[in-house]
């Protein structure tokens, strides 16, 4: 596969990247690097509270909110499509991230989507609305893993936890996006089996190919994209050097691609300054 390289034009990505399954036993995989739900430079009140059902989702609310346009958060695939009426979550989407891993966007006043649709990081899904139990126009937000509700993190800043916090969206913001996917720089038959936020710079993916047993690590970036900036991936076999892939790429680093097989694996990489470095996993 003759892949874009980093200093190329921008072009839209149609491939969706979900997160695959794991390789090996009882490996927590990183939830993906989470955006507001709003388009670029949108500000809202992030709000917790000890009564919420459940507790630790987040309601969005400012002035003048009914019918702004809901993003998704990250990439996946629409896995429900709801209406409550007038009770609970009224109008309601959830997306699926893959690993376990959704987010519920509710009191929606429309939705934009249908189970099934693959969407990208900032697609529009719906708008704000106060459909179902609520009092007045906001958004109930929530992520999961494993089917259950966890505190709320977004673009790699954890949500204070009770109160109101403002939060201006990064999400769609033009030279923030960036077109490529970690299965498509990786190539055919790779699908990603866990994944590290490098604060809000970018995200490193270490995907598999069962078929040809490689891993494959890239490190892609969610800011000055497009602008050639340090970034790195690198990946090491276990009892193998190390390879690595750096320099002053606009939108990735990497591929960096091994035969592991049944081999530990050390994977990571950098950007913006901050990096990661896994200990040796995925042995199975």
């Amino acid at each position: 596969m003759t892949l874009r390289r980093r200093i190329g034009a921008l072009a839209t990505a149609f491939a969706i990247s979900l997160l695959g399954l794991v390789v090996g036993q009882g490996t927590a995989l990183a939830a993906p690097n989470y955006q507001v739900p709003f388009e670029c430079g949108e500000t809202v009140n992030a709000n917790t509270r000890t009564n919420h059902s459940p507790v630790q989702s987040v309601d969005f609310q400012r002035s003048n909110i009914n019918n702004l346009p809901v993003l998704a958060s990250a990439a996946g695939r629409v896995s429900r499509v709801e209406n409550t009426g007038s009770t609970s979550y009224g109008r309601w989407i959830e997306i699926n991230h893959g690993s376990g891993f959704t987010t519920r966007y509710a009191h929606l006043s429309s939705q934009s989507v249908s189970v099934g649709t693959q969407v990208r990081l900032g697609q529009q899904i719906g708008r704000v609305g106060s459909t179902g139990g609520s009092t007045g126009p906001h958004l109930h937000y929530e992520q999961r893993s494993g089917g259950s509700p966890v505190r709320v993190t977004l673009h790699g800043v954890a949500v204070p936890y009770y109160g109101n916090t403002n939060f201006t969206s990064e999400n769609s913001c033009p030279g923030g996006g960036n077109p490529y996917t970690p299965t498509e720089v990786c190539g055919t038959g790779y699908r990603v089996i866990n994944q590290r936020a490098l604060g809000t710079a970018g995200t490193v993916y270490l995907t598999y190919n069962s078929s040809n047993q490689h891993n494959c690590v890239v490190t892609l970036k969610s800011k000055s994209v497009g602008t050639p900036t340090a970034t790195s991936a690198f990946l090491e076999v276990q009892g193998q050097s190390r390879q690595t892939d750096s320099g002053s790429f606009g939108y990735y680093a990497g591929p960096v691609r091994k035969a592991a097989g049944s081999t530990c694996v050390k994977w990571g990489g950098s950007a913006g300054g901050q990096s990661y470095t896994s200990p040796f996993e995925h042995c199975g």
